[in-house]
């Protein structure tokens, strides 16, 4: 039989197990992820799906993925606008977990695809580059192809899901990522309410560091791979003049590749970037010829390690690549 000593002991340490251990959470994609660990730090560790320099845009789910959703309590992703190879398994394996999906939460603010790769867009009325313009263009809600499960990544109707870029939109997501984790563990309520405060106070020094570092460069134009930066745009007033291709499932043709080039050079583009994950010749092809340097640009970490530092690092290698390419020409 146990002293009384010994069952106080026992109760403080079962206590002390029971309260802080962690529920089982899965996360898409690495800026995601991101955020999802900073507000869990010191509770546990979240695990990711899309590792390393895979694309959500054409990855293909692992048995040991499966196996991770299918054991989830909490599974954090975008949508399927971001991870359309997410959206059946889910359906499948994660009838035992609360999925959020974040393109859905409050807050947020959303810009709608633009057509032909942004070119068509910034040629309308004015060939203005206005982010005015991409402001009065934000709704918010789902569109229904969206919701069916459709192919809707060039809908007119759907919006933009890397949005994470904006940093307003990474506070409201993290907002949404403390409360689901409070309401499956509200044992750790206050770590992750602190964690979540901690969050919001770096966010915000990152927002004001990167102000300051685009500066100098907001009137020269660039082109993207593809059209995945205009929250980055809208928010910081850079000047993106088009991308090489719509989505990068869709890699152009001969004649869209000619037809860029000529923009390059009609606008008189300062830089061309190109993403880790796709085709760099596509690049070259673009910029021969003409006085534009090349770059890369990271939109979803790839090139980056996981963590609860990878949005802060993914958000300043922007910024700084922007301003490395446009500074020098």
């Amino acid at each position: 039989m146990k002293t009384p000593a010994l069952l106080l002991a026992s109760s403080i340490f079962f206590g002390a197990t029971a309260a802080s251990a962690a529920p089982d959470v899965v996360v898409s994609i690495k800026p995601i992820h991101s955020l999802v660990a900073a507000v869990m730090e010191g509770v546990g560790e979240p695990a990711l799906i899309v590792e390393g320099a895979a694309s959500p845009h054409t990855f293909t789910m692992k048995p040991s993925n499966a196996r991770a959703v299918e054991g989830a309590d909490l599974v954090f992703w975008m949508g399927p606008g971001m991870e359309a190879f997410l959206e059946k398994p889910l359906q499948a394996l994660a009838s035992d977990a609360t999925v959020v999906e974040l393109d859905d939460v409050d807050g947020l603010t959303k810009l709608p695809f633009r057509e032909g790769g942004a070119f068509d867009a910034h040629d309308h009325d004015d060939e203005g580059h206005e982010h005015e313009e991409h402001a009065e263009g934000h709704f918010h809600a789902h569109d229904e192809t969206a919701e069916a499960g459709e192919d809707h990544h060039h809908d007119h109707d759907a919006f933009d899901t890397h949005l994470w870029l904006d940093p307003t939109n990474a506070k409201a997501m993290a907002s949404a990522i403390e409360k689901a984790l409070v309401d499956a563990d509200p044992d750790n309520a206050a770590t992750y309410a602190s964690n979540l405060e901690a969050l919001n106070t770096r966010i915000d020094a990152l927002d004001k560091e990167i102000v300051e570092t685009v500066a100098p460069v907001k009137d020269k134009p660039f082109v993207v791979f593809h059209d995945a930066y205009q929250y980055f745009e809208a928010h910081y007033g850079v000047r993106v003049a088009g991308s090489v291709t719509v989505s990068p499932e869709a890699i152009p043709g001969a004649e869209r590749v000619q037809e860029i080039h000529e923009k390059v050079k009609e606008l008189g583009a300062a830089c061309v970037f190109a993403e880790p994950q796709f085709e760099p010749k596509l690049i070259q092809v673009v910029t021969e010829g003409t006085n534009a340097r090349s770059g890369t640009l990271d939109p979803e970490g790839a090139t980056l390690t996981e963590g609860p530092d990878l949005y802060f690092d993914l958000m300043r290698s922007i910024a700084t690549n922007l301003k490395t390419c446009l500074s020098a020409t």
